[in-house]
């Protein structure tokens, strides 16, 4: 029997990652490199929001370039995996029978959320990828519910991506060369992990009134909830190893968790 597949959420950070790779990039290679291969992937990101879960079904999802200002290395950059639609069927399957919606669309590409980290992990591009997307304003108990209805395909050998921010208060950034954390970045960042770290759903899942840099850490919402279907679909009690490569620009804590039956290959980030 095949080991149940792991989980993981990543914070994605600016577009222009991949062009000053850093400690993120070589985290995220590490973890494509070691972590079981996938027979597809699943991405929730932060940049695909939708009024219902919503899933693609292209074969062929586009590279979608959904950021300005930046290089022009960065817009020349594609990323053609090919789709999935059987595990988007399953996907809507798995929602249905959890009492949830779910709706499709044929013409979804891929966003920066998820083609990023996934140019870093898997860049021969050769596992299928399917997205799906989050709803913003319904808060962290519905996205950790949409987790929990997805937890079967961790036994499917799908990995489930989710790929948002840890930190995402643009207030916070200094968009000079990366620096010293901004302590408010750092102390809701070490606030999450010590959550997560004990399990405590319902002290995450309420981070905006118990946490006291929650609010600031996330004007909106939108970069953290993909963290919140990553736990749903961990079996509750199951620990997520917490990566702390690095903070871009201040005050983006890049820090990723890993939930995994299996221990992980160790992981020993450059300074």
């Amino acid at each position: 029997m095949n080991p149940r597949h792991p989980v993981l959420f990543v914070s994605h950070g600016a577009p222009d990652v991949l062009l000053r790779p850093g400690a993120t990039v070589a985290l995220w290679q590490h973890l494509g490199a070691t972590l079981p291969r996938p027979r597809a992937i699943l991405v929730i990101s932060a940049h695909w929001a939708a009024r219902e879960p919503t899933v693609g079904t292209a074969a062929r999802p586009e590279t979608i370039h959904d950021f300005g200002g930046f290089p022009p290395a960065l817009y020349a950059m594609e990323y053609p995996a090919p789709g999935a639609p059987e595990l988007a069927a399953r996907v809507g399957t798995l929602l249905a029978e959890a009492g949830l919606p779910c709706a499709t669309t044929p013409d979804r590409g891929l966003d920066h959320g998820a083609w990023i980290p996934l140019k870093a992990m898997y860049p021969q591009t050769d596992i299928p990828v399917v997205q799906l997307a989050l709803q913003p304003f319904a808060g962290t108990d519905w996205h950790r519910r949409i987790g929990a209805a997805l937890r079967p395909l961790r036994d499917e050998g799908v990995l489930i991506l989710a790929s948002g921010a840890v930190t995402h208060n643009f207030g916070w950034l200094t968009w000079g060369e990366n620096g010293a954390p901004v302590k408010a970045a750092r102390a809701f960042a070490d606030w999450l992990g010590d959550a997560l770290a004990r399990d405590d759903r319902p002290a995450l899942l309420d981070y905006r009134r118990l946490s006291a840099e929650g609010a600031a850490a996330h004007p909106s919402e939108e970069h953290l909830l993909p963290l919140y279907t990553a736990l749903g679909a961990a079996s509750p009690g199951e620990i997520p190893l917490r990566l702390e490569p690095e903070y871009t620009y201040g005050g983006l804590a890049m820090d990723a968790y890993l939930w995994q039956d299996a221990s992980p290959a160790p992981y020993h980030p450059e300074h």
